[in-house]
């Protein structure tokens, strides 16, 4: 069987990778896309894999937004963080999907699944149903946090945050003046619930806004080194591939 993974998570597109080995290992992986773009030219110029593992949301946009610009015929199976409302959209219309993080058990059903209806015509145009379900979640963004502080509660409001960063499993939002909240969540949770027209998350450690982005240079061989103010405690340099996606990001 051979499998394509479109997700933007390395950590995540690795540890499936690796599940779908140990359940078969004649399971061959085409390639393990990061982006809606990446993944439109990689339909255009290779064949069809038997199966593709897609992510929701990806950098660049939803997973979803492959299926408008280029026909994708093999059977898809979704990823997604996403609550139960939108994992019900996706049973209702017939569409497969695995809650991340992905658990060898349900990873195998749904194999199984696949194995025992190859190729369901009706996959492709069941994508605007469910895109717009989850376009229409998406626009509920989260706008503040509700913190607790001794015996008082305090807001912070998500368009004050310059960003989030990870340390020792604790997630911080840091703010303009320079002070830090920690926030009950992990950066993958954050992913989900801010909008990724302001977000974007540049490392497995940090996630920015785009109005703290104050200086954008040329490192070496394709990476980008990102400034903020303020600024962050440790440097920020971005791979090459995750520069692509950052740049192409930034200039929409």
């Amino acid at each position: 069987m051979k499998v394509l993974i479109i997700e933007d998570e390395q950590h995540n597109a690795k540890r499936l990778s690796a599940l779908l080995k140990e359940i078969d290992s004649d399971i061959e992986i085409l390639a393990i896309l990061e982006s809606v773009a990446e993944s439109v030219d990689w339909f255009k110029y290779q064949r069809q894999p038997d199966l593709t593992f897609m992510d929701v949301r990806l950098t660049d946009g939803l997973s979803f937004d492959i299926f408008s610009q280029i026909k994708v015929k093999c059977s898809v199976i979704f990823t997604s963080a996403f609550d139960e409302y939108a994992i019900r959209a996706f049973k209702v219309n017939s569409v497969d999907y695995l809650l991340k993080p992905v658990k060898i058990e349900e990873l195998k059903e749904s194999l199984e699944k696949f194995k025992t209806n190859m190729a369901p015509p009706y996959v492709a145009q069941m994508m605007d149903d469910v895109s717009g379900i989850l376009r229409q979640q998406q626009k509920n963004y989260r706008s503040r946090f509700l913190l607790p502080s001794k015996d008082i509660l305090y807001t912070v409001l998500i368009k004050d945050v310059i960003y989030f960063y990870t340390e020792y499993r604790i997630t911080r939002a840091v703010m303009a003046d320079n002070q830090s909240h920690i926030v009950p969540f992990t950066m993958e949770e954050l992913e989900e619930q801010l909008d990724p027209d302001i977000f974007f998350r540049v490392t497995r450690q940090y996630l920015l806004n785009s109005s703290g982005i104050v200086k954008i240079v040329n490192y070496f061989n394709g990476k980008l080194q990102i400034l903020t103010n303020p600024e962050t405690q440790e440097k920020i340099v971005m791979s090459r591939d995750r520069s692509k996606i950052f740049k192409k990001w930034l200039d929409r």
